[in-house]
């Protein structure tokens, strides 16, 4: 079996005098989907962040390709693209400008910029200040930079909030397309429906801790198991 591109192995995070996960570990593996699935305040976007490096865990590792992020953050930052939750543009940059930024910052040379905005459908928005974006379209932008560089692995927190039905069948279409070239992508959501489209793997979260991995479908009906047999009982 390939190596893991990702590993989170037995994080813990604790601020304020809270636990906001336990002990969590999972993996993903070379051109896998894996979702990160469970309701809100589950602790899905903690885990996230702690997989990409932008929130350190109290205890426990994150290693990409390899790399751990506390001894080899730079490796580890250059094969990674991220997509945060509803990120705030401000000032008035275009999304063209604001994506020329981030590819300046990365080395990307400057034709992916238009490539990108065309793969995310904004081509024709190119000009309109970010900041002026409703949510869907900012979910679009978010996600063209996250692909600029075309890393190894793309972290995507909630990826499809706010986008309408025929642009979550386009963000699935994109992700298997990258999959296809042997990316890995690790995306967190509350919504099962979205797993079910697009995992090839679910890691179940509640309550800060990883509660079952399986495949998409053995681990949706776990999922709903419970709400099932609650509802059956109140009938």
């Amino acid at each position: 079996m390939a190596e893991p591109i990702l590993t989170v192995d037995r994080v813990t995070k604790i601020a304020g005098g809270r636990t906001l996960v336990r002990e969590a570990s999972f993996a993903a593996f070379p051109g896998e989907v894996v979702a990160l699935v469970g309701p809100n305040g589950a602790g899905k976007s903690t885990l996230i962040r702690m997989a990409v490096g932008a929130m350190p865990p109290t205890r426990g590792t994150v290693a990409v390709d390899g790399y751990e992020w506390r001894k080899h953050r730079k490796e580890f930052a250059r094969r990674i693209g991220y997509m945060p939750d509803d990120y705030r543009f401000g000032g008035r940059l275009s999304a063209r400008e604001t994506l020329a930024f981030w590819a300046n910052l990365r080395g990307v040379p400057r034709e992916r910029v238009d490539e990108a905005l065309s793969e995310v459908g904004l081509a024709e928005a190119a000009r309109t200040p970010a900041a002026a974006f409703s949510k869907g379209m900012r979910q679009r932008l978010l996600f063209a930079q996250a692909m600029l560089a075309r890393p190894p692995l793309l972290v995507l927190d909630e990826p499809t909030n706010g986008l309408d039905p025929l642009w979550q069948a386009e963000f699935v279409r994109l992700v298997r397309g990258l999959t296809r070239e042997g990316h890995t992508v690790v995306f967190s959501t509350h919504q099962p429906e979205v797993a079910e489209a697009l995992a090839d793997r679910v890691v179940l979260v509640n309550r800060g801790e990883v509660r079952e991995e399986a495949s998409a479908a053995e681990a949706l009906r776990a999922f709903f198991r419970p709400l099932a047999e609650g509802l059956k009982a109140m009938s």
